[in-house]
């Protein structure tokens, strides 16, 4: 394609369509470019309750990505859906390449995010969304007075399962090994909260129910005992949360974009990478909370950086 784009987005998620609306709004050429379904990780979500401004009625993560591609889309926003399989990011006008041809654009904006580690449970995507959750923040409201399970023995799984202590009236901790991996801080209060309890040396091997989460089989990983555990008959369903990791959609800017050692891309605060006129939004980025806020937050910013760097504003 000849056409040279002042704007590439890569990835429709919250954050590329928030880029995209506010540089197609700033009237600069936009094409996003999404090789699946937009939305990413909020496109699997079936209710949200704390997207600012949100349907209060009910919203769900399609609902929600829905109005914000029709919104980009008023705006002029050219879309393609493609797989980039190599990027020239060097120079003032970047060359991204798929099977289907290649895209210039004079900036680019990485929104490509980023997938929760699955805990690898035989019937784990089938109750994605239905009693299967990755983010406490997102789902632990809906899982208030029920028991839950969280999967993991790092930083994140142990205060996740703080947080959904606050919630739920018992949170068990499923960790493989015989003790945490969490800082000791941590780790202690944890173990003097009296709603959170343990399965240690324990996998989850599969999990079961009609339409809901209602079983699961645990395994100890020295003795080669599984334990059945089922819903109370009361609630009829429990929680379990994956906190295991989560793996950045970066592999395609390795050796071209800096990042830490997880693969997370760095940007500063106005979303600048180390290179000059490529952008990171998202989940893909360095940041402390991934929600759907503050990817748009950071869309809108990207996308107003690339306006004024256009417009000789700096």
């Amino acid at each position: 394609m000849s056409k040279v784009y002042d704007v590439v987005i890569l990835g429709a998620g919250p954050a590329g369509l928030a880029a995209g609306l506010y540089a197609g709004r700033s009237r600069l050429s936009t094409l996003i470019i999404e090789k699946g379904q937009d939305g990413g990780q909020i496109a699997i979500t079936d209710e949200i309750e704390n997207y600012p401004g949100q349907i209060v009625e009910g919203e769900s993560g399609p609902s929600l990505i829905a109005r914000m591609t029709k919104q980009a889309e008023r705006f002029g926003v050219e879309r393609v859906s493609d797989t980039i399989k190599e990027v020239q990011l060097e120079g003032d006008v970047k060359v991204l390449k798929s099977e289907k041809g290649e895209y210039q654009g004079k900036n680019v904006i990485i929104a490509t995010g980023a997938y929760a580690r699955p805990i690898g449970c035989k019937g784990e995507a089938d109750f994605i969304g239905k009693g299967v959750s990755y983010c406490a923040t997102c789902d632990a409201n809906f899982f208030e007075d029920f028991e839950v399970y969280v999967v993991g023995g790092g930083d994140s799984a142990v205060e996740e399962a703080m947080y959904l202590s606050k919630f739920a009236r018992k949170v068990t901790i499923i960790h493989r090994r015989d003790e945490l991996r969490a800082a000791k801080s941590i780790q202690e209060k944890a173990f003097a909260n009296p709603k959170i309890e343990f399965f240690w040396d324990s996998v989850v091997e599969e999990i079961y129910g009609e339409d809901i989460l209602q079983g699961m089989i645990v395994k100890n990983v020295k003795t080669g005992e599984t334990r059945k555990v089922e819903a109370d008959p009361e609630d009829g369903m429990f929680g379990l949360f994956g906190f295991i990791g989560t793996i950045p959609n970066s592999k395609l800017f390795e050796g071209i974009i800096d990042m830490d050692e997880r693969g997370y891309i760095k940007g500063d605060e106005d979303m600048h990478t180390n290179v000059p006129g490529v952008y990171v939004a998202g989940d893909v980025r360095i940041k402390s909370l991934r929600q759907v806020v503050t990817a748009a937050a950071d869309g809108a910013i990207a996308a107003t950086q690339v306006e004024r760097s256009l417009s000789n504003y700096f």
